[in-house]
């Protein structure tokens, strides 16, 4: 078995060989790189001593090869329509190259990403964590886009890689009363890292309907940080699937920056073998009015492991908040392992917040009433384990929910 990296010696070594194999920082993002490195050079690798990190070992990421991925077999051609985009991203070349923008959408400026790049990270209160800082040191393309008022935008975003590092970074601005469709799908075929960092603003009466499908292996990793700052009357709904991975690190975070925004986040991992599937949620309502609905799901088998925490933050100047926040998850055997932690940190007085958490097994009667049914015992176990998934698949926006073979996502026993 791969040691582990508490030990702040193996730390300092496995973290000083990437970073020496890193190119010279280039191009629009040398600054961030640089930044980003320096950061990494001061900052340990978290280990179970960290709090946040106290169920997550990190101790696959030591010996993936992190060497820039030099490119990724296409899942989608580069496309666009008059109300979609559909692009291939692999970090290192332009996802825009003979594409023409359909009307309503336009790339950042220079100034503009300059000011817009990180804000979002830091308005989340993420800037500085360790996987963003990966991102940063080792980034060197940024998908950045403008939605223009009253646009409607279908954007799909395919990215696949066989070995290797795989860096993304993405910057979506919604103008005012934008509409935007993303669907996002990350796949990983080999031994290696995909490093996401995307950031959303959200002006006022914006909506942003984020479907993201991650499918990996048991010898990949995936660190993925979502930020998104919503101004009033927006409207996100991020739905997300992890299955596959043998370390899968979700993290979304959301503020609502003057409340009366809407917040709904749906998640669901699947982990079997010795995979570790782990998702830290943080949504903070920074004005009153605002409401959240937040359902996380989890499928755990063999010697695999789920991870949920969910921090809600709603500070005195959040009145009238309506959250609700429920963690379900099923365990299809006695190795596997569940922790989850849903967290309300509330101030305000004038608020209806709610929060649950569930840990089962499949039911012997519901298995035995299909069976009586005439269905085998494995079809009835495989149509509760649907039942059971459906719930968040069912909000993932059409196209992304094509990308969901369940009945193909074999959960390991080992």
């Amino acid at each position: 078995m791969t040691a582990s990296l508490s030990a702040p010696t193996s730390r300092a070594a496995w973290l000083e060989r990437w970073l020496s194999q890193l190119p010279e920082p280039s191009g629009p993002l040398a600054a961030v790189q640089q930044r980003g490195r320096q950061a990494l050079s001061q900052l340990p690798v978290p280990s179970s001593r960290v709090e946040e990190w106290r169920f997550t070992d990190l101790a696959l990421l030591q010996d993936l090869p992190l060497t820039q991925a030099a490119g990724t077999s296409a899942t989608a051609a580069a496309s666009s329509d008059a109300v979609g985009l559909c692009l291939q991203l692999d970090g290192s070349t332009d996802p825009l190259a003979g594409v023409a923008l359909p009307a309503g959408v336009q790339l950042l400026s220079e100034s503009e990403l300059a000011q817009g790049l990180g804000h979002t990270l830091a308005a989340t209160g993420c800037h500085d964590h360790w996987p963003v800082e990966l991102n940063h040191a080792s980034a060197g393309r940024v998908l950045a886009l403008r939605v223009s008022s009253r646009c409607k935008l279908r954007l799909e975003l395919h990215s696949s890689v066989s070995t290797g590092l795989l860096p993304l970074r993405v910057l979506l601005v919604l103008e005012e009363k934008a509409e935007l469709e993303l669907c996002q799908k990350l796949e990983a075929h080999g031994s290696g890292l995909t490093s996401l960092v995307l950031e959303a603003h959200l002006a006022r009466g914006a909506r942003l309907d984020h479907g993201l499908v991650a499918s990996g292996c048991s010898d990949a990793a995936l660190l993925a940080h979502l930020a998104i700052e919503q101004e009033p009357e927006s409207h996100v709904a991020l739905t997300s699937v992890t299955a596959g991975w043998g370390l899968a690190r979700l993290e979304p975070r959301l503020v609502q920056v003057d409340g009366q925004a809407t917040s709904t986040l749906r998640g669901l991992q699947l982990v079997g073998g010795r995979q570790i599937a782990d998702t830290h949620s943080h949504v903070l309502f920074a004005g009153p009015e605002g409401q959240l609905d937040q359902l996380h799901k989890a499928v755990a088998a063999g010697q695999g492991r789920s991870v949920f925490n969910g921090a809600v933050q709603v500070p005195r100047a959040a009145q009238r908040t309506n959250a609700a926040q429920l963690s379900r998850n099923l365990l299809l055997s006695d190795r596997a392992r569940i922790d989850t932690k849903p967290e309300l940190e509330i101030v305000a007085d004038d608020v209806k917040c709610a929060h649950g958490a569930t840990v089962s097994s499949l039911q012997t009667d519901e298995l035995f009433y299909l069976q009586s049914r005439g269905i085998d015992a494995e079809q009835a176990s495989g149509l509760l384990k649907r039942a059971f998934c459906e719930e968040v698949l069912r909000d993932l926006p059409a196209v992304a929910r094509r990308w969901c073979p369940i009945e193909q996502w074999q959960l390991e026993d080992a």
